[in-house]
């Protein structure tokens, strides 16, 4: 399971995580800081990416398009990058499940 971290989450998040998503990466580190959902989009699905993002356009794009990508939601609002780490790693499970399920295209994170 390959990680996109959007602009709207830490990018210290990847090296935090990468125990246990190995080369994920963010949106700063492809220098796509200033592209748009739709850029983000195609690049996940070419690359084989799960967009992670507090973003709902995403969450909304995936009930439209499907996947690929897919998409997981973080909708806990603003929060700390220690409580996304903790959500992410205490979720691991479903987050395997939504990578291997073909019917399943978004994750809803609290």
């Amino acid at each position: 399971m390959r990680l996109l971290f959007d602009q709207n989450l830490s990018r210290k998040l990847v090296g935090r995580l990468a125990d246990i998503f190995p080369n994920s990466t963010h949106v700063q580190f492809l220098e796509m800081t200033s592209a748009n959902d739709n850029e983000i989009w195609e690049l996940a699905k070419l690359s084989g990416f799960i967009i992670v993002t507090q973003d709902a356009d995403f969450a909304e794009k995936s009930r439209l398009y499907d996947s690929p990508p897919k998409v997981i939601w973080l909708r806990g609002g603003n929060t700390t990058t220690n409580k996304v780490e903790f959500i992410l790693r205490s979720r691991i499970e479903v987050i395997k499940e939504l990578s291997e399920n073909p019917i399943l295209h978004c994750l809803e994170l609290y």
